[in-house]
């Protein structure tokens, strides 16, 4: 099957660089949006700002002046954003540089067109201050990646593969929308946010001068339901107001009004007010008219969540495999000339050769990330053999022990073989027992309160019962989604995929996996059954 080879560079310049600090490039045709961009950025306290109108004058400034991120809208004339992209990936000068891409595209195949041609990160339009500083916090703090080698085009997807990425698109929730209702009068501010509060964040203001900083402020707010007469600032001039500064323009406004004159209603729509509803209206139409408002902004930033999960995909199943590689290689061959070294006291070499197998073993870890994507994908196929898992389990419990020394924790095997009797083997592979065990007992010894015990006990039985048992219960808002992908407790460095690949990893082997939490005994436990093998005597 053709694959998609991705190499990943780490950006250690930008990781320890404030954003302020950074020299940034706004490519765009459009002057309106190079002024949103621009000031957006300033808003965020940068001031080192270089502008271009196409591709082809934003190479010369990347060849001329020392530029430390590019932010460049898609559909350009003379050089579009992804051609320029192309250019920037395959120029040796360049290729670090971080490339976010600022789009209203929708279309998947021209989005993965853009993913694989090496994009950082993707913007949608339209977005304010809050949206552009997390986008670029994303870019600065990811790894840089240049062009894939083979076009999107080329890579068979499927069925498998789409169900995964529809599930990645569809897993994210979004937050409720937010309105801002204004309006002078006490009873119809109170009607409307009680009209809206169950299936929207509502936020109020009773002047316009309220609501021109609420507006202004980070968040913004994705709907505003205005009266138009009102003391002081009325709604005519908020909207005047909003439309003099680009990142506020884009803010939609629907007048609830309680005038019925023509020429009032024309003037809020000359001045851009998306719709004008009267107060005395069926409370029906004007949920309907803001349901639909809202399922367009919602539409924008499901879009966004969706290319945050394809970006986010296509990093899970093109990790930087072969940089990883090579250190763990060199620790390797560090420690061999340690422990073959006759001064060493046999004690140490112990030690020694203890550090070496786990760097063995991380390899063999590496090695199996691209299998966990053909897992997802549904393109793994199973190379099924005799696995001693009381070897992998005994194995992987002396190192748990060594790592987890400060803990004073008691790690141990329990089995109900006899002894002198043969260990049960399982049907699987050893690499991918290997990892599944390993993931499971790590984290059962992270979650064991210091001084208590993790019992990993191997049961005789058809199929083979492994059980995982620590002390301490998972959260509740944790246990029904324990095995989605990145779902974490929120412990520090934790990223959520231990066990989604762990469930993989045993599923791929014709196995289960299943999680208990027994509030009482205050234990949790993990249990996993994988095929047993059958000796056949001919």
């Amino acid at each position: 099957m053709n694959s998609v080879i991705i190499h990943i560079y780490e950006s250690p310049l930008y990781n320890c660089m404030k954003l302020h600090e950074l020299i940034y490039l706004v490519v765009d045709d459009l002057e309106l949006m190079r002024a949103v961009t621009v000031n957006q950025l300033r808003a965020l306290g940068c001031e080192k700002i270089k502008t271009a109108r196409n591709g082809a004058m934003a190479l010369e400034i990347l060849h001329s002046l020392k530029i430390d991120v590019v932010l460049c809208d898609w559909n350009m004339p003379v050089m579009s954003g992804l051609d320029l992209l192309k250019i920037v990936r395959a120029d040796p000068r360049l290729v670090k540089l971080p490339f976010l891409m600022i789009t209203a595209e929708a279309e998947r195949q021209r989005i993965e067109e853009v993913i694989h041609a090496g994009v950082s990160g993707l913007l949608v339009k339209p977005y304010n201050a809050g949206n552009l500083r997390n986008r670029l916090e994303k870019v600065l703090s990811g790894p840089i990646r240049p062009m894939g080698i083979i076009a999107p085009g080329n890579r068979p997807v499927g069925p498998a593969s789409a169900q995964a990425n529809n599930r990645r698109a569809t897993d994210t929730t979004l937050a409720p929308s937010r309105i801002l209702v204004v309006d002078d009068y006490p009873v119809s501010l109170k009607l409307m946010e009680q009209m809206f509060k169950d299936e929207y964040q509502v936020i109020t203001a009773t002047e316009g001068l309220s609501a021109l900083a609420l507006c202004r402020a980070d968040p913004m707010p994705d709907l505003l339901l205005m009266d138009v007469m009102m003391p002081g600032m009325d709604g005519f001039e908020v909207v005047r107001q909003l439309h003099l500064r680009p990142e506020t323009a884009q803010i939609p406004v629907i007048f609830v009004t309680g005038s019925t004159d023509e020429e009032t209603r024309l003037k809020g729509m000359e001045l851009g007010a998306v719709d004008f509803v009267l107060k005395t209206s069926d409370p029906k139409a004007l949920r309907a008219k803001v349901r639909n408002f809202i399922k367009y902004i919602d539409m924008r930033r499901q879009l966004q969540a969706d290319f945050d999960a394809m970006m986010e995909a296509t990093q899970v199943r093109d990790p930087p495999r072969h940089d990883i590689k090579g250190s763990l290689a060199g620790i390797v061959g560090m420690v061999q000339n340690l422990a073959d070294d006759n001064s060493m006291a046999p004690r140490h070499v112990e030690k020694l050769r203890l550090v070496e197998k786990t760097a063995q073993q991380v390899m063999d870890m590496v090695n199996l990330s691209g299998e966990l994507y053909k897992m997802e994908t549904g393109n793994f196929k199973l190379k099924a053999v005799p696995v001693n898992i009381g070897e992998v389990l005994h194995n992987i419990v002396d190192m748990s022990r060594s790592a987890f020394f400060d803990k004073g924790l008691t790690i141990e095997v329990d089995t109900d073989t006899p002894v002198g009797t043969e260990l049960p083997q399982a049907m699987g592979e050893l690499s991918l027992c290997y990892s599944l065990f390993q993931n499971l007992i790590k984290n059962a010894c992270e979650a064991a309160p210091p001084g208590t015990r993790v019992v990993v006990a191997l049961r005789d039985e058809s199929p083979l019962r492994i059980e995982i048992s620590n002390s301490g219960v998972v959260p509740h808002e944790l246990r029904e989604r324990f095995f989605d992908k990145f779902s974490t407790s929120g412990k520090a460095g934790g990223s959520g995929i231990g066990t989604y690949s762990a469930q993989l990893l045993a599923r791929a082997q014709h196995g289960s996996i299943r999680m208990a939490t027994f509030d009482a005994d205050n234990r949790t436990a993990i249990t996993v059954t994988l095929p047993r093998h059958t000796f056949d005597p001919t």
